[in-house]
């Protein structure tokens, strides 16, 4: 819906998808080089990373609260003041000796923090845009929810590599670099506060306290009285299944000691090879998506995308089976596995778009990424253990043989050959 007030969606879509994607790169991405560096076993990083994405899965259950009290605006921006304190408290808890379990508690705090703010923030997305404007900045928004992800897996872990060599303490160097990072989520908070439109629908929808029991299960039944819910919902679950294994092991992998069939990267070449190569392609990929969608539809555009996300796994093969030294060739493995997974996720986001629609977007956009996260969540978690009993080569054969059951699910959701198009096309 239109805003009260004419703002630009680029002076608020990029930078709400940074404040968006950069905790949840910092809880699930950034937390397995982080304890991978102070000597945590691939099982152990790979599970407790997948397991701190449960506040994810579980949102639905407060998503009609913020559904429903006060404007998601006002919730964005509170939660963005949160999340920068316990990036502090995560980055002075690293010197105590008990720091283990302290900084576990801290990233489960950021965790349920950043899943309350993206139940705000895309719900803020719908209300703020038109359905035409939401499918062309789409790209937009998956593009810098993963820029996010790169500028933590990349920038952060960087900055993190040379403050190790300048200090030789790695608690130093991730107090510094968490330090950097609370230092930013609290600029994203000002910013927004003052920056972020004031949609009437934010206002419009708000409901009195009193009529708040009444229209919470409202929120929950309506989504599941869909027609063909289980067959979405199974699209949703699968449609990452390959890939969902594949992410934490992929970095762990990159870093990993050549003698135990890893590529043996430092954090700075890790950094530089997500960040240099991965982000380009990635913002290729994401950008493309959403401007075809919006030219031809979702249906139109799905299955290249679907084949577009799966197809360049099979790199980390080719890496895992070659092990190749020269970063070029490694930067340009994972550039074509970021173009890939730009353009093809963007689909599957149009998808929880579609069917978030109705009175209740937020709410029910928030139950379709509790799935989305738990179809990341559970493969996640025995990742790192099936990967140390495959090996790496065998295990990446396995992501590219799970990605059949998201090309069979597909057959089946149902689509409209309209949806996603821009109108006035």
């Amino acid at each position: 819906m239109a805003a009260a007030k004419k703002t630009s969606p680029w002076s608020w879509v990029p930078t709400l998808y940074l404040a968006e994607g950069l905790p949840y790169a910092l809880v699930t991405g950034v937390s397995l080089v982080f304890y991978k560096n102070l000597g945590v076993s691939n099982t152990a990083t790979a599970f407790w990373s997948a397991l701190l994405g449960l506040p994810w899965i579980f949102k639905p259950l407060w998503a009609p609260v913020v559904d429903l009290l006060h404007t998601r605006r006002l919730w964005i921006w509170v939660t963005q003041l949160f999340m920068g304190a316990v990036l502090a408290g995560v980055a002075l808890a690293l010197p105590l000796p008990h720091y283990y379990p302290v900084t576990i508690a801290l990233f489960w705090l950021l965790a349920f923090a950043s899943a309350t703010h993206d139940i705000a923030a895309d719900g803020f997305y719908l209300l703020s845009l038109a359905e035409g404007d939401q499918s062309l900045y789409s790209g937009v928004r998956n593009t810098f929810y993963r820029v996010a992800n790169i500028a933590a897996q990349g920038g952060l872990v960087i900055f993190a590599g040379k403050m190790h060599a300048l200090t030789g303490s790695q608690v130093t160097a991730w107090l510094l670099a968490f330090a950097l990072a609370a230092g930013i989520v609290f600029g994203l908070a000002i910013y927004h506060r003052r920056m972020l439109p004031r949609p009437v629908a934010d206002f419009a929808d708000m409901k009195p306290a009193v009529k708040f029991s009444a229209n919470f299960m409202a929120t929950f039944t309506g989504f599941f009285q869909q027609p063909k819910i289980v067959m979405m919902l199974a699209f949703v679950l699968l449609y990452r299944f390959g890939e969902a294994q594949l992410l934490p092991v992929a970095r762990l992998f990159l870093l990993d000691a050549r003698d135990r069939g890893g590529l043996g990267l430092t954090n700075e070449q890790f950094g530089w090879i997500y960040g240099a190569f991965g982000v380009g392609a990635l913002l290729l990929g994401g950008l493309l998506g959403g401007w075809l969608v919006s030219r031809r539809g979702l249906k139109f555009w799905l299955w290249p995308m679907l084949f577009a996300i799966h197809l360049p796994d099979a790199v980390f093969i080719w890496l895992a089976y070659v092990r190749p030294e020269n970063l070029f060739a490694i930067g340009a493995g994972v550039a074509v596995e970021q173009f890939g997974y730009g353009f093809g996720f963007t689909a599957f986001m149009l998808y929880l778009i579609r069917m978030a629609r109705g009175p209740h977007a937020t709410a029910h956009y928030a139950l379709c990424t509790a799935f989305m996260a738990l179809g990341l969540t559970l493969p996640g978690m025995w990742s790192g253990w099936l990967q140390e009993r495959l090996g790496y080569q065998h295990f990446f054969v396995w992501v590219i043989l799970a990605t059949v059951p998201s090309f069979l699910v597909a057959l089946k959701i149902p689509l409209e050959t309209e949806f996603g198009r821009e109108k006035s096309l």
